[in-house]
């Protein structure tokens, strides 16, 4: 008899998955911050909010996946101020009908370069789309994806 794990989709549902069905995943986030504005993707399934970064290669150290991801998803270059929070989740992505148990790892960053690139340079096959600056005092928690919002709630710290 297989063991199920409960996961989270992108929707907050929660779905259940034989265990042995999970890939583990960890990866790495910037919160990258300039001038009371945040650095975000928009999620192409929901059109929530979510950070830049994204899953750790073998042979990479979590800062260096970090700047790798967000070059190719938003253009710009950072610098890691400091590691801020490990998140673990159970994570159920419906797209690709594929479950996760992941560690996601969340730096403070300040960017190097602040021009981020043209949408239609983004990887239209990934998830995150439309890197843009978003106001901190503006966003709103319910404007964030699953996963990210004890983050969000650190925003109002820094």
């Amino acid at each position: 008899m297989p063991e199920f794990i409960e996961c989270t989709n992108l929707y907050e549902e929660k779905k259940l998955i034989a265990k042995d069905k999970l890939i583990f995943r960890p990866a790495a986030y910037a919160v990258v911050i300039d001038k009371g504005n945040v650095l975000l993707l928009e999620t192409k399934h929901t059109g929530k909010y979510w950070f830049p970064g994204g899953a750790v290669e073998l042979g990479e150290t979590l800062e260096e996946s970090m700047k790798r991801e967000l070059k190719e998803e938003t253009g710009i270059e950072i610098e890691v101020e400091k590691f801020l929070k490990v998140n673990e989740i159970f994570f159920y992505y419906d797209p690709l009908d594929e479950a996760y148990h992941n560690f996601s790892f969340f730096y403070l960053c300040k960017p190097k370069t602040t021009t981020l690139m043209a949408d239609d340079l983004v990887d239209p096959e990934e998830e995150s789309i439309k890197p843009r600056w978003i106001s901190i005092k503006d966003l709103t928690e319910d404007q964030m994806q699953v996963g990210s919002k004890e983050i969000f709630q650190l925003l109002s710290q820094l």
